[in-house]
């Protein structure tokens, strides 16, 4: 899939908010990693994939486990995939302002919120949709630990990849066979995005 030709429309006051984001951080630096070309890119990849397992007369309440500065959550809300509801969930304890901040917008309707707290620990119980891109911050026993935790009907999207360089990356998969091996779910689309520094694997299934 060609990233950079796929077309993705923002809303402008979105976008006014995540420079309010960066600018309010403690750590600038660290917010605009989030949105680097590598993370721009792999979230709008998963998007464009999930669209085509969604119907599109519902919507969907939305869990995203590590969902770090809310940036996923933003780039949802303006898919056109029908969103009633995001919870994003993050151990560190910086991102929960910085993904308010955000997602300001839907903060305000009341259809986002942003939890810190452990995934292994912290369920949402009523997720439609249960996104994890962080698989590669984790170990096996803690993924399974999450993974068994989740409603048995809902869809489930995994993102990894194979940058072993990271020292917070302890669990990368080196192709996307041994990821899915690893997944525990019933897969219905895999796929992979070449980015500059590394391979992005998707899966989704149930």
């Amino acid at each position: 899939m060609e990233i950079k030709n796929t077309p993705f429309n923002v809303n402008i006051e979105d976008v006014l908010f995540w420079m309010d984001a960066i600018r309010n951080s403690k750590d600038r630096d660290r917010v605009l990693e989030s949105f680097w070309k590598g993370q721009v890119y792999s979230k709008i990849w998963l998007i464009e994939n999930l669209k085509g397992q969604v119907e599109y007369s519902k919507r969907y309440r939305v869990a995203i486990y590590g969902g770090w500065n809310g940036v996923l959550a933003a780039l949802l809300y303006n898919s056109g995939i029908g969103i009633n509801h995001i919870t994003s969930v993050d151990i560190d304890t910086a991102c929960e302002e910085i993904a308010l901040t955000t997602n300001k917008r839907y903060e305000m309707q009341g259809r986002f919120t942003a939890v810190t707290g452990d995934m292994c620990d912290y369920v949402v119980k009523d997720a439609e949709i249960i996104i994890n891109t962080i698989c590669e911050h984790i170990t096996q026993e803690q993924y399974d630990r999450w993974l068994i935790l989740q409603p048995m009907d809902s869809l489930i999207v995994l993102q990894s990849n194979d940058f072993f360089d990271c020292d917070e990356h302890i669990r990368c998969a080196s192709d996307l066979d041994k990821f899915e091996k690893t997944s525990g779910i019933d897969v219905i689309y895999k796929g992979e995005l070449e980015t500059p520094k590394y391979k992005r694997f998707m899966l989704i299934g149930k």
